[in-house]
């Protein structure tokens, strides 16, 4: 009987090695693969057609920490992801407390749900191409913005370059341009943080609720006192998902204008520096491979220090404590 069971067992085990070699497979070729491919990259010199590449140790580096283009791209990804996240997390937060709030019981909370994540389900090139039809110039034909401003009777003389009169080129306006990128990625995210916010808050026990209900509390003394600090390491993974995903910005601010962060690079994010060094002008693949080695080098020592400085320090003293 025993041997039966052995033999057994090592027949499933044999079905679950074979059911995840398909996974192990792709994960090999496609994402370990050009992970290592690209660290060694970053100490060559290969570009363009070349196929030898030369190791040239940190040369990369070092020219990567001179190279004020993409610390003008790291400033530009931060502006734009602090525009984007403070409202995104401020409005799902706010609107997450509504919905959840057991003494309003507000009507179609669920159909509500569904409607503001529906953005995220939309590819982000698409939507990037629609509002540069929405507020780009083509030609002699004003954009649909400026034909509203127009019915309004709101108009910006301006015939320079082409320009029709009573026209507004939105895209030559560093503010615009960066507003518009930071709103596509905010009306794409919200929907999304709403989500994870709105399963914390059914995560915190009703027991807690009741009792302060119970003790004449109100909606805002219990979302204040009770909620929003059990909500703290939700918030925390919100912002360091956030951050990473801030950091890897790309398709939006690419698609938008001239694919180089025009105008005056204020919206050429650190991974549009990469791809515009290694894929456009030079081909120079080993310094963008430098380029993605540092962006990820970044990434990794601002999600510590958000660790390090936003934690909760009294459960970590009661840790210790308990240790003890």
């Amino acid at each position: 009987m025993e041997k039966r069971l052995i033999g057994h067992e090592a027949k499933t085990n044999m079905w679950g090695y074979v059911f995840v070699a398909p996974f192990v497979i792709v994960f090999l070729i496609f994402n370990l693969w050009p992970t290592i491919n690209t660290i060694s990259l970053g100490f060559t010199d290969l570009k363009g057609f070349a196929r030898v590449r030369n190791f040239i140790g940190l040369n990369n580096f070092i020219k990567l920490a001179a190279d004020q283009y993409f610390w003008g791209a790291l400033a530009n990804t931060f502006i734009i992801w602090i525009l984007n996240f403070i409202p995104q997390l401020g409005i799902a937060l706010v609107l997450a407390l509504w919905l959840s709030d057991t003494q309003l019981n507000l009507f179609g909370k669920g159909a509500f749900r569904a409607i503001v994540y529906l953005p995220n389900l939309l590819m982000a090139m698409s939507v990037s191409m629609l509002f540069r039809s929405l507020f780009g110039q083509g030609g002699h034909v004003q954009a649909p913005a400026n034909q509203f401003l127009r019915m309004l009777g709101i108009f910006y003389n301006n015939t320079a370059q082409g320009i029709p009169q009573d026209a507004f080129n939105f895209f030559r306006s560093v503010g615009f341009t960066r507003g518009l990128v930071s709103f596509i990625q905010w009306w794409m995210w919200y929907g999304h943080t709403l989500i994870i916010l709105m399963a914390g808050i059914t995560s915190v026990p009703m027991s807690l609720i009741e009792s302060a209900v119970v003790d004449g509390a109100n909606s805002r003394q219990i979302a204040s006192r009770i909620t929003l600090p059990l909500l703290r390491p939700i918030m925390l993974y919100i912002l360091v998902t956030s951050m990473i995903g801030g950091m890897q910005m790309f398709d939006i601010p690419f698609s938008l204008t001239d694919r180089l962060g025009a105008p005056n690079n204020s919206i050429r994010t650190t991974v549009m520096y990469q791809y515009n060094i290694a894929f456009m002008g030079g081909f120079d693949y080993a310094y963008g491979a430098a380029i993605s080695l540092g962006i990820f080098i970044i990434t990794i020592a601002l999600a510590f220090l958000i660790f390090f400085f936003l934690q909760d320090r009294s459960e970590l003293k009661r840790r210790k404590e308990g240790n003890r």
